[in-house]
């Protein structure tokens, strides 16, 4: 920019200040063009805001490809003056895949089933489909909301759900994972555990993502949705004028 103005570095940084400009910086977003997207938004929105009676809610998703890092040198814990720190470099030692179902309202608000397992094939979705068939009360339905995986569409698993009719599923809009509570608990484990620690195999990452989980559904911390179909419409709708005629001035 300077040398295309003609103007000094120094007065090109002190414009962008002023205004609060920041060019280097760049947001992501991607508007879902799903045709039913208004469809699923009022389902699952309305399974948030207005849960149904004698039935659980549960945000469920996989978090794949979880890996084992362990760090090159012994990382310094933090200290009056100085941050924690660690190598920025890793060995790799394998991955694994967490599965999590967050209960979403009632009591119980918060809790979390958990497993992981090596691969996220349709086989093992149905494993974790059995395991929260267990884990929960037998007289009450489930409303799971999940993602266009096509795992959780393969013909197997609808068999499976035919046979289990207290289980209805609830398909998030393509390209709108934040509509999936989920995403945000797996963003706590993320940051408060598996990005802050250093593993040297994967039975100790499990034994780690374990631990997480029973201390998460010791004191269960819930996670509430507060935003309306209309509000998220509204948003979209601006998101989709910007877009499609580019930004006022």
């Amino acid at each position: 920019m300077a040398e295309a103005t003609g103007a000094s570095q120094s007065m090109v940084s002190r414009v962008w200040r002023a205004h609060n400009l920041k060019p280097h910086l760049i947001r992501t977003f991607k508007l879902s063009n799903d045709p039913r997207f208004i469809e699923k938004l009022h389902d699952v929105v309305g399974l948030y805001l207005n849960p149904p009676e004698h039935a659980l809610v549960l945000s469920v998703d996989e978090k794949s490809q979880v890996q084992a890092l362990d760090r090159t040198q012994p990382s310094l814990p933090m200290k009056k003056g100085r941050c924690g720190t660690m190598t920025h470099d890793y060995k790799r030692h394998g991955t694994t895949t967490l599965f999590a179902a967050l209960q979403v309202a009632g009591r119980e608000a918060g809790k979390v089933i958990g497993t992981c397992m090596a691969r996220h094939r349709h086989q093992e979705w149905i494993k974790f489909l059995k395991l929260i068939d267990q884990q929960t009360p037998a007289e009450l339905d489930l409303h799971l909301i999940v993602d266009n995986y096509a795992t959780h569409k393969h013909p197997k698993v609808q068999r499976w759900l035919k046979r289990h009719r207290r289980f209805h599923m609830h398909f998030i809009p393509t390209s709108s994972s934040w509509l999936n509570l989920i995403e945000r608990w797996f963003g706590r484990i993320t940051q408060d555990r598996i990005r802050r620690g250093a593993f040297r195999s994967v039975p100790q990452l499990i034994e780690t993502i374990n631990h997480y989980i029973d201390t998460n559904n010791a004191n269960p911390k819930p996670l509430v949705w507060t935003a309306t179909t209309e509000k998220i419409l509204a948003k979209v709708s601006r998101a989709r004028d910007v877009l499609d005629n580019g930004p006022t001035a």
